[in-house]
């Protein structure tokens, strides 16, 4: 796929991923579209990289994602959706009963998989009228083996993992001509994880391999260890496993 003069909407993408993901396919000469929740970040967004065009936007919020579509058609359209946005809540013990869960499951299966739903529908057509218009989803390596401690986020991301093969296929059966690619991250230096003391992948790393992928027409972008537990997830699942759950998360939980 050629990047350069696409018209890329990367939700999620006033910080982290999103952010350096931003920075690099400016830097190979797209125009980036850039939303999130909180204006003050997109406006230091906004500051660092002037080219950019940054719209506060919920992706969780039906309202804010059909006016988000608005706008974006009168600046003329997208020929990439990198749905990025993500959110993790804090861990606990799902064996205590508590309303907790359900809502922490709730908000981040609306922003995790929903709203990427919501998204794809609303700019959909937008995308087929593209001579090559392409979607991109996050998942993650939790999306092969769940994390005792992100249950609930690890089966957001195993759900749009299956609906992004889906959506792929579906896409092809109708001859369209948008691409759907899954991008497929381990543990990464963000905020989201930063409790966690596990090696982590630099952003600008993952984004480099994720624009490899994106030129080469690579469907599935397996980054860092996520390729090892791909494999040994399918002959050693117990393995696979207790190597994302060692020891210390069961004392976490108790």
């Amino acid at each position: 796929m050629d990047l350069k003069n696409k018209t890329i909407l990367i939700t999620g993408g006033s910080a982290g991923i999103g952010l350096e993901a931003a920075k690099q396919f400016l830097e190979i000469g797209a125009k980036v579209i850039i939303t999130g929740r909180s204006q003050d970040k997109l406006d230091t967004a906004k500051k660092l990289y002037p080219n950019l065009i940054a719209i506060k936007s919920d992706v969780a919020n039906e309202e804010d994602a059909i006016s988000l579509y608005k706008q974006v058609e009168h600046l003329g359209g997208i020929d990439i959706l990198y749905n990025n946005a993500g959110v993790g809540v804090m861990p606990s013990n799902l064996g205590i009963a508590n309303d907790k869960h359900a809502q922490g499951a709730a908000y981040e299966m609306n922003i995790n998989y929903i709203g990427v739903i919501r998204l794809n529908n609303l700019f959909l057509d937008m995308l087929k009228s593209r001579k090559e218009g392409a979607i991109i989803n996050t998942t993650s390596v939790l999306s092969y083996v769940p994390s005792l401690l992100e249950a609930t986020y690890s089966a957001t991301k195993t759900a749009l993992a299956f609906y992004t093969k889906s959506l792929r296929e579906h896409l092809r059966i109708a001859n369209s001509n948008v691409k759907v690619f899954e991008l497929l991250p381990p543990a990464v230096e963000t905020e989201l994880i930063a409790h966690r003391k596990v090696k982590k992948m630099s952003t600008e790393k993952l984004i480099k391999g994720l624009i490899a992928g994106l030129q080469k027409d690579q469907y599935t972008i397996r980054m860092g260890y996520t390729s090892t537990f791909y494999y040994l997830n399918r002959i050693f699942p117990k393995l696979a496993f207790r190597l994302v759950n060692p020891r210390e998360a069961d004392k976490f939980l108790q």
